[in-house]
């Protein structure tokens, strides 16, 4: 692989802290939605991708492309992802419209990616999210025809996931399922690019507090590497968590949940885990909990991080790339 997935994934939640979204003010809890919010939310991430991938076609030429590696037809199909975007938006914005219901607009955003190659790495990141939210939001589509367009949307995002991983030199398909999130879940994350502008619908979810990992100079490998998360246990207490209260780092992958309890490190600042779980792999979502059983929106104390991870023993043979 050309750059860490799980560099761009901590690079791109670390990098607005400041978001207007992404700010806790009091408990989250599990939202109620109804078809009309759903296509809002769906709406919001559309318009986020398409702003992504719109600064890049405007920043980025084919040459530039090339030149990083990412010979023809990449810049060719990167607009056609482009392309599926902004119509995702115009047929969201459309049903909602439709239905009597106002869409979202796009808001203000902004994306650390620096050059070519950390752009398309964190196209990864965000397409994945992007599967993860629809697939998380299907069971709550009441309307068959929203779940049969939500479907259909889907399944494109997924396909934009698998050719953007391989043309990173990563598995194209590493888990036989995809992860799905939930709406706090997927919000939290998004909130992390949105940096201003105000909408006329007020969505009812709310961001959990960042949860960091620690940069490491290695692959996160399955049933083998540890994982610290720095400043969490500081940041935990805030919220009346005290030494000695349970904390458990729940990783989703594919359609597990697998809680690892968590230590304090003798800085006491951070929290770690030795080992990751056996059977994860690819882009794997981390939250911290308070129960080791029930993962709710009322449990989560912070998260999620994304890791990549690979399965025990096949990790890259190429140097990882640096801390930035």
């Amino acid at each position: 692989m050309r750059l860490s997935l799980t560099l761009a994934a901590s690079l791109a939640v670390s990098a607005v802290q400041a978001s207007p979204l992404g700010k806790r003010t009091g408990p989250v809890t599990t939202p109620k939605v109804d078809d009309g919010i759903i296509l809002n939310y769906a709406l919001t991430l559309e318009y986020l991708e398409r702003k992504f991938y719109q600064d890049a076609l405007a920043n980025y030429t084919q040459a530039d492309f090339v030149a990083a590696g990412f010979e023809d037809p990449f810049y060719t199909n990167l607009k056609e992802i482009y392309f599926d975007e902004q119509t995702h938006v115009s047929f969201l914005s459309g049903a909602l419209a439709a239905a009597g219901i106002t869409p979202t607009v796009e808001l203000q955003y902004t994306f650390p990616a620096t050059d070519v190659m950390s752009f398309v790495t964190l196209s990864s990141v965000l397409e994945g999210v992007g599967v993860s939210a629809y697939l998380g939001a299907a069971a709550s589509i009441v309307n068959k025809e929203y779940l049969t367009a939500a479907g259909s949307i889907l399944t494109v995002e997924a396909r934009h996931t698998s050719y953007i991983r391989a043309s990173l030199g990563a598995s194209p398909f590493p888990n036989p399922f995809d992860t799905p999130l939930d709406f706090n879940e997927v919000f939290s994350l998004a909130a992390a690019f949105i940096t201003g502008g105000s909408s006329p619908v007020k969505l009812p979810f709310m961001a959990f507090p960042m949860l960091t990992l620690q940069c490491t100079q290695y692959y996160y490998e399955a049933d083998r590497s540890s994982v610290t998360f720095s400043g969490a246990f500081k940041a935990a207490q805030k919220f009346g968590v005290a030494n000695d209260t349970p904390i458990y780092a729940v990783f989703f992958s594919g359609l597990q949940k697998l809680p690892v309890q968590v230590r304090i490190t003798a800085g006491n600042s951070d929290y770690k885990i030795d080992r990751l779980p056996a059977g994860i792999a690819g882009q794997v979502y981390v939250v911290l909990s308070k129960s080791s059983t029930a993962f709710n929106d009322e449990n989560i104390i912070a998260g999620p991080a994304i890791l990549e991870v690979y399965p025990k023993g096949q990790t890259p043979s190429t140097p990882h790339p640096k801390c930035h």
